[in-house]
């Protein structure tokens, strides 16, 4: 769809906005903005006013880098988890990945990537040292690193096992019922469950 062919400006620079989204395409971004046009008035301010708010108030939290609604999460502020007990992910669907399992009770630690020189990504680019200040700090026994079976992710693993390598801690990683080349978000929760359970020491 060509810009010439938008009846309205506004109409053309809603279904911009709409593109930039990723994995929204312009003819799936102008289906996106037609709906809108065809809702009543007040759902598309309430639309408007949550994305409006959730831009403004989201928080992450202080302990782990989860998206949350305060300043520390539900899962790092619940006294029944084992706080022990680190899982490293990439990402916060991630979290919600190994937590739809119901097979894990620690806390996490999201990095917010993972070391990928192509994409300019490196180790100061990520939440590595904020984890290891948390090992630092004590009463951790466990770091078990859930990364994406890639390339990317066992450079990651590696790099945080050296980091972690001096304090007297078990690293593990994620059996490998996760298929190399696989992404964590969209593993099954019967695999990523069994994963969780079945752990193996890390291994340079």
């Amino acid at each position: 769809m060509t810009a010439k062919e938008f009846p309205s400006r506004l109409l053309e620079n809603a279904v911009n906005e709409f593109a930039t989204l990723p994995g929204i395409g312009r003819k799936s971004a102008f289906r996106l903005v037609m709906s809108l046009l065809k809702r009543d008035p007040a759902a598309v301010e309430r639309f408007g006013e949550t994305i409006l708010r959730l831009h403004r108030e989201i928080k992450y939290c202080k302990i782990c880098n989860s998206i949350s609604d305060t300043d520390i999460c539900s899962i790092c502020s619940d006294e029944k988890r084992d706080r022990s007990v680190i899982c490293v992910v990439e990402n916060i669907p991630d979290v919600m990945a190994v937590e739809s399992t119901r097979q894990f009770k620690g806390l996490y630690h999201v990095l917010g990537g993972i070391i990928s020189p192509v994409d300019g990504i490196g180790p100061s680019d990520l939440k590595i040292d904020t984890l290891e200040e948390r090992v630092r700090a004590g009463g951790i026994r466990e770091v078990i690193l859930a990364l994406s079976a890639t390339m990317e992710g066992d450079t990651t693993n590696y790099y945080i096992y050296r980091k972690l390598s001096p304090y007297n801690i078990a690293i593990t990683t994620l059996a490998r019922g996760v298929a190399i080349g696989d992404e964590l978000e969209y593993t099954d929760e019967i695999t990523l469950g069994r994963a969780i359970n079945n752990r193996n020491p890390y291994q340079q």
